[in-house]
């Protein structure tokens, strides 16, 4: 709750609103922790907003910052609200461990032994092996339904649309060397300092590599499928922590407020697929998106589309320009056609940036309509892939 927090103070206190405006807050977050079982409402009480605005959290893997947004969309589209607080956060480096299964029966049957003789039989039942807790993190990052966990569903992906090692690794410099550029240039003003205790400022995320080379990331060895597979530590996005909000109004509280919008909502889809293959989801629902939207290629002048893995996003590129996944997977006559590398995650994105799951949703929304205003342009998506099989695309207009 602290990065919510942090985060969604200076944001605030921009804002010509008082604590009550609010009708609703809404905040994605997929791991909260034992204390923080509903963060929304957490979150909105320690940021000093009016005790009676209701608030709740979503869920939807990564796409839960996303879907936070689209649920404020929703309510002011139909009339319930006007200002929605609508965000995510994700604090993956407090992943609880998690015992055995065994070890936990083996607690519950000494917590519930009586007496002496009882105590000593539950005791006699302890085994070393209790004691080999399980990162929880590891458990969230795989789907229970195909057995695979997301770095696998990325080399299938990989395999898939022949994405090659040095494809992936070439793409990740690219996404280290984007984001370095954009810190050095100003180009993410969205993001705020953080304050640690002692007051120290950290103005910027560090995970970002500059100095990457094909030949540093090419030194490091595959993860998930080894010896041979394509996705290593260094083409893959980074377990970090992080927060995001953003205000959603309605044309009247806009005016009513005196706001300055930085973009317009026009549409959001949700699309399912295998499992197994859950790195292409945002090529469905963005297709989907654009066919609904009566859209082409050429009309988006920017895409955001979530950094999980670099095979996963080139996977993405390849499918929506191969005539055989467009025809049998979306439907169309026609291949979409291959989104232009000119207008991909110019600023980088989760390789460099990170991905704390319940927020990235939310970032890459904000930093597309950020972007749009930066760089011009009318439309932009913002798109990502979904554990479990499923994909999220936001489409913005500048104002």
């Amino acid at each position: 709750m602290d990065l919510a927090v942090a985060c969604g103070r200076p944001l605030l206190l921009r804002q010509p609103l008082k604590a009550d405006a609010f009708q609703q807050v809404v905040l994605g977050c997929v791991n909260p922790i034992a204390e923080e079982v509903n963060p929304a409402r957490i979150a909105q009480l320690r940021l000093g907003l009016d005790e009676a605005t209701p608030a709740y959290t979503v869920q939807r893997n990564c796409g839960s910052g996303m879907q936070a947004i689209d649920e404020g969309r929703r309510l002011i589209q139909a009339g319930d609200a006007d200002l929605v607080l609508a965000g995510g956060t994700e604090a993956l480096s407090h992943t609880p461990l998690l015992w055995p299964r065994t070890a936990v029966d083996w607690f519950a049957r000494l917590n519930g032994a009586r007496t002496p003789g009882q105590k000593l039989l539950a005791l006699l039942g302890l085994r070393l092996s209790f004691f080999k807790p399980v990162i929880g993190l590891e458990k969230g990052l795989t789907d229970i339904v195909s057995d695979l966990n997301m770095g696998q569903t990325a080399e299938l992906v990989a395999y898939l649309f022949d994405i090659s090692r040095a494809d992936a690794d070439a793409y990740a410099m690219q996404s280290h060397h984007r984001l370095a550029a954009a810190q050095t240039e100003g180009r993410l003003g969205e993001i705020e300092p953080m304050f640690a205790a002692n007051g120290a400022a950290y103005d910027r995320d560090d995970g970002v590599r500059p100095d990457s080379t094909l030949e540093s990331l090419g030194k490091l060895k595959p993860v998930f499928e080894k010896p041979y597979g394509k996705v290593t530590a260094g083409n893959s996005s980074q377990i970090t922590d992080g927060a995001c909000w953003t205000v959603l109004a309605s044309e009247a509280a806009v005016k009513q407020h005196g706001l300055q919008p930085l973009a317009r909502i026009l549409d959001c889809t949700w699309a399912g697929l295998d499992p197994r293959i859950m790195g292409l989801g945002p090529a469905i629902s963005s297709a989907n998106l654009m066919k609904r939207q009566n859209l082409t290629l050429d009309d988006i002048a920017l895409w955001e589309l979530n950094e999980a893995f670099a095979a996963q996003v080139l996977g993405c590129v390849k499918a929506l320009a191969d005539a055989k996944f467009c025809k049998d997977v979306l439907g169309w006559d026609e291949p979409v056609g291959a989104i232009d590398p000119a207008k991909l995650n110019l600023d980088g994105g989760a390789i460099s940036l990170g991905h704390p799951v319940g927020a990235s949703g939310a970032r890459i929304v904000l930093h597309a309509a950020h972007a749009l205003k930066q760089r011009g342009g009318k439309l932009a998506m913002a798109s990502q892939c979904i554990g479990g099989g499923q994909g999220g695309s936001m489409l913005l207009e500048a104002v």
